[in-house]
């Protein structure tokens, strides 16, 4: 397969990227290479290309929730011990959806947003169409006021090289930032630890994690509040995190241009908290960038007129013109429906959605899902529409 007429993050240049198997085989101007495959050759007009996007903290099980906070919180203990009090009646409907159909919600909440690896926190799930990578294989606590025996947990003698995932400091308070002490104290070996939110994390706290993960529209929406990102970068690498529809908006995009707004970190940093930075952290150096040999990760979106970063900070799902993991098609747009077909598609395969009025064909049976998440829930309310 050859996608044409593409212009890479940072390069006005329009390049052919050729996908063979799972690996990016070659990239080519595309103004001097006008030798097509025509039978395999997928031409665009005005389209950015980057690698599919690293989600680094969501609770894929949760993500039928709607956002659910009745004032602003000092802490997440707060916040936990009020809507289960105020929202008890609509976590328990929620929860009625056995979770593999929440779950398979989840993932595709994150690939319609361009979203192709996604790490997972909380038990391990069972996942039955894995059409997405999910990371599942790190040491999970959920945080020093939930998880019980926490202590144990972490200091446990028989344990590999896998990092700690945990939320940490995730509150504006003196009791929210005395917590990152004592997670500190208390990592007798050293485990690696990468924290979640980390709202109340100083700088001389960030320098013992192996990563913080930030996930601002989540700390806006709960705490009015989001960590220093421009101090803690420089002591700690950062990566980026939708959370769960719980506490943060369903688009990602959104939530890129919330933290673009807060100048903490610049337009090449953000770009690279989704794609470079958590591909190092991970071990899935493989994915990083659109470069030869490189696996075949690969989102194409409409420009919306725009260039470089500006272009790429535009992007809602409605914009996304084709998504591939490991090479396989796992969505795309029905303005490149014809191009498809030509290729020998299965269009069998996909399922016809509609998300802010533009047509989009994915992966798998949408609406049956949609459905029978209906059938458990009435109440839901899905971002798009069936077809």
């Amino acid at each position: 397969m050859q996608l044409c007429n593409l212009k890479i993050i940072e390069s006005d240049d329009p390049v052919n990227i050729e996908v063979s198997g799972e690996k990016i085989k070659n990239i080519t101007s595309h103004t001097e290479n006008k030798k097509f495959k025509t039978h395999d050759a997928i031409f665009f007009e005005d389209a950015i290309v980057f690698p599919g996007l690293i989600n680094s903290h969501d609770h894929l099980d949760f993500n039928l929730f709607p956002q659910t906070g009745n004032r602003v919180y000092k802490n997440y203990v707060e916040w936990g011990e009020d809507i289960h009090v105020r929202n008890k009646e609509m976590i328990r409907s929620v929860l009625t959806i056995p979770q593999h159909i929440r779950t398979q919600w989840g993932m595709y909440k994150n690939l319609l947003n361009g979203i192709t690896k996604v790490v997972n926190h909380g038990e391990k799930l069972n996942i039955r169409d894995n059409f997405i990578t999910v990371f599942q294989n790190n040491y999970n606590l959920h945080s020093i006021q939930f998880e019980k025996n926490w202590k144990l947990k972490l200091n446990h003698l028989f344990t590999n090289e896998q990092p700690y995932v945990i939320h940490v400091g995730e509150g504006t308070d003196r009791a929210a930032h005395k917590e990152i002490d004592q997670l500190i104290q208390w990592n007798v070996f050293k485990r690696k630890i990468i924290g979640v939110h980390g709202v109340a994390m100083g700088q001389d706290q960030a320098t013992v994690f192996k990563a913080l993960v930030w996930c601002p529209s989540s700390n806006y929406f709960l705490l009015n509040c989001t960590a220093a990102i421009d101090e803690l970068k420089n002591e700690t690498s950062i990566l980026f995190g939708t959370d769960s529809t719980l506490s943060a908006n369903w688009n990602l995009w959104e939530h890129l241009r919330l933290a673009r707004n807060t100048l903490l970190l610049t337009d090449e940093e953000l770009f690279h908290s989704l794609t470079k930075t958590p591909a190092a952290i991970w071990k899935q150096n493989s994915t990083a960038s659109i470069a030869v040999n490189q696996q075949a990760d690969i989102v194409v979106a409409n420009s919306n007129n725009k260039t470089g970063f500006d272009a790429f900070y535009s992007i809602n799902p409605e914009d996304i013109q084709l998504i591939l993991h490991k090479g396989e098609i796992l969505l795309f747009d029905e303005a490149i429906k014809n191009q498809l077909a030509a290729t020998n598609l299965s269009l069998s395969l996909f399922s016809k959605i509609c998300i802010n009025g533009k047509v989009k064909y994915v992966y798998g049976n949408v609406p049956g899902l949609m459905n029978e998440v209906l059938s458990y829930y009435p109440e839901a309310i899905f971002p798009i529409s069936a077809l």
